[in-house]
Formats: structure tokens, C-alpha cells, sequence
């Protein structure tokens, strides 16, 4: 699985909230707006700064969920990335 042009697929890093000792799902976390991946491919107009296993953070209304192996994908924007760690 490739990204092409300025698209890139990335793998959301699930981070375990809690609040006073309970778990707080994606629904429910209103607070954030961001959502923290590893990129797995990037297209070949992404500037090379967001290559393959930079973890990034990007916004979450961005993008469409692809699965592949029982494994859900997200397909986002370069535009969509606000920070690279």
C-alpha cells in the first residue's frame, strides 16, 4: 500500500485517558483536537520531513479510515499535519 501525490496513510497511536481513575474513549475526549500517528507511506509531492515512522499529529475531522488486514488506516492531507515529533 502506497500514498501517492500529496496524500499520506497513517496508523493512529492509540493512548489510553483516564480521568480520576476512568477510561476516557475517542467519543467522549471533546477536549482534543488532535490526533497522534506513525506514518506509514507518504506520496512523492510530501516534503520528505514527514517520511516513513515519523510519528505527527494531525486534525481529527481530517481524512477517510481504509482497512487492510483487520488494520485501520487513515488516508489524510500533507495540510492536515501540525506537528512532527
Amino acid at each position: 500500500m502506497r500514498a501517492v501525490s500529496y496524500y499520506m496513510i497513517v496508523k493512529p497511536i492509540k493512548e489510553k485517558k483516564t480521568l480520576a481513575g476512568l477510561d476516557i474513549t475517542d467519543s467522549i475526549d471533546t477536549e482534543n483536537r488532535y490526533i497522534k500517528a506513525e506514518v506509514i507511506s507518504a506520496g512523492d509531492l510530501v516534503p520528505e520531513t514527514l517520511n516513513k515512522g515519523c510519528i505527527i499529529y494531525y486534525d481529527k475531522h481530517a481524512g477517510h479510515v481504509i482497512t487492510k488486514d483487520d488494520v485501520a488506516y487513515k488516508v489524510i492531507q500533507v495540510k492536515d499535519v501540525v506537528i512532527v515529533e
